[in-house]
């Protein structure tokens, strides 16, 4: 088995995270930055809740946590809760399309796969922890 020295380990985490969380703050801030197009593009999707109830979450979700798993803050609830989001907007917005037929279907079902791999990622951080190079470290002593 190859076993990485501690520096290695510590940068890959460091960039797995930077890298993984990229995707929520963009996203966070994107809707942030549109709040009408957002909502209503929100309302679209069949929630069980009103859509400005969905999109502030959805901004504190995506934003917050994203920032969170990035600095490697309270990273376990926030992966966790990116992993949630995650899946359930792929429920709501991907995988009720992904039957249709030609390329809406097909980018939808890659939309819908690629959010549960997300949320693999996102689990797969909140069971193994920020690492060295985290806030959670710095401030806790989390180092896993």
């Amino acid at each position: 088995m190859l076993t990485l020295p501690a520096p290695v380990v510590n940068a890959l985490q460091l960039a797995g995270r930077l890298i993984f969380a990229y995707i929520f703050i963009s996203s966070g801030f994107s809707k942030l930055m549109s709040h009408d197009a957002s909502v209503g593009y929100i309302a679209s999707g069949g929630l069980p809740f009103p859509a400005e109830f969905a999109y502030w979450s959805a901004v504190i979700v995506e934003l917050g946590g994203g920032l969170a798993v990035a600095f490697g803050l309270f990273t376990v609830p926030a992966a966790i809760a990116v992993a949630l989001f995650t899946v359930i907007a792929g429920y709501y917005f991907h995988l009720p399309y992904a039957h249709v037929e030609g390329l809406v279907g097909m980018l939808q079902g890659i939309h819908f796969v690629k959010n549960w791999t997300i949320a693999g990622a996102a689990l797969f951080i909140a069971a193994s922890g920020a690492g060295a190079w985290s806030l959670d470290n710095l401030l806790f002593g989390k180092r896993a």
